[in-house]
């Protein structure tokens, strides 16, 4: 009874006087002083310079000129005389029929070019990656390349020649007693056009950045799957397409902030042939109401109003991404 009563006794005086584990404090990090970083990053400092001028004379500066979307500018008298309207413009465009007809086929072109265009430069990646020889894939990486450069006039000739009324593709169906059509004239298919350019401009191009993320799996990892039994397709479900995905997210996000400019250059270009009705976009009504109407105000107001709505576009977009557990275009530190 008195060893256990002493025991018993002890036992908090052990706990009492037992060693509580310490909080690990986290390193102090070195405050380096600026004249030291700037004497160690002074020639990079001084290498981005022009970049930083360039981007602040033709990127920046030019922002101060919104200022004329609540005016009503006139050209000839300036900003300081012309005189202020308000959110006047804002809600001449909010009510313009015309503008919302504009937005509506930005929409459906950006829609359309997203579920048939964006896939096809991943799909070209991984056929490159995993089906063809080095030397293959080096020719057709050249080939496909190649139209990227070509400015939009060239393409839109190019597709006249081969697709108008008098291009190649009518003589040889003419010729064969087969039915003409002219491709570059017809509404209806105007949509399947500009897709269709832009496939044969950029996706050869859009490879790149992809073959890049491949280029960063380990084949260590390929080598073990082999070993474990899996088809190509399988190596391609669990390895090849996970290392796609945060590059797929970037991009992905970067294209829906873009969403409301859908090719200014190659829209105009093909306009007078199908007609405003199925080629007026933002980017083409904003041109023809400021520049060729002179409502500078007006057109300022919609272009103002694309700018927001994309820059939220890509901040709901990259929420919806670091919920689905990935990076984005930024995340929070």
């Amino acid at each position: 009874m008195t060893s256990s009563s002493t025991t018993v006794a002890t036992a908090p005086e052990a706990v009492a006087t037992a060693p509580r584990p310490q909080r690990s404090t986290p390193p102090l990090r070195r405050t380096v002083p600026l004249r030291t970083r700037w004497q160690r990053d002074r020639s990079l400092v001084v290498m981005t310079l022009p970049a930083l001028l360039l981007l602040g004379v033709f990127a920046y500066v030019p922002m101060a000129g919104n200022i004329i979307a609540w005016q009503d500018y006139s050209p000839y008298v300036g900003i300081a005389e012309s005189p202020f309207v308000a959110w006047d413009n804002f809600a001449r465009v909010l009510g313009s029929p015309a503008f919302l007809h504009a937005v509506r086929n930005t929409l459906v072109i950006t829609g359309f070019q997203l579920v048939f265009y964006f896939p096809i430069p991943i799909a070209l990646a991984l056929l490159l990656n995993s089906v063809l020889t080095p030397a293959i894939r080096t020719t057709i990486q050249s080939i496909v390349y190649l139209p990227h450069f070509f400015s939009w006039v060239l393409v839109v000739t190019i597709f006249q020649q081969m697709f108008g009324g008098a291009g190649l593709v009518n003589q040889i169906l003419t010729r064969n007693g087969w039915g003409s059509f002219d491709l570059m004239t017809n509404p209806d298919t105007f949509l399947l056009l500009i897709t269709s350019q832009a496939i044969w401009k950029d996706a050869g191009w859009g490879i790149i950045i992809f073959l890049a993320a491949l280029s960063t799996v380990d084949p260590a990892l390929y080598e073990a799957s082999v070993v474990d039994g899996a088809n190509r397709w399988r190596r391609m479900w669990h390895i090849t397409l996970p290392a796609l995905r945060p590059v797929v997210v970037l991009l992905l996000i970067l294209r829906l902030g873009d969403a409301l400019t859908v090719g200014f250059e190659q829209l105009i270009l093909q306009r007078g042939a199908v007609g405003a009705q199925v080629s007026e976009v933002i980017d083409t009504f904003v041109y023809y109401q400021g520049v060729i109407n002179g409502d500078w105000g007006f057109a300022t107001a919609a272009g103002l109003m694309k700018g927001v709505i994309s820059l939220l576009l890509v901040l709901g977009a990259n929420k919806l991404a670091h919920a689905f557990g990935e990076a984005g275009v930024y995340q929070r530190a």
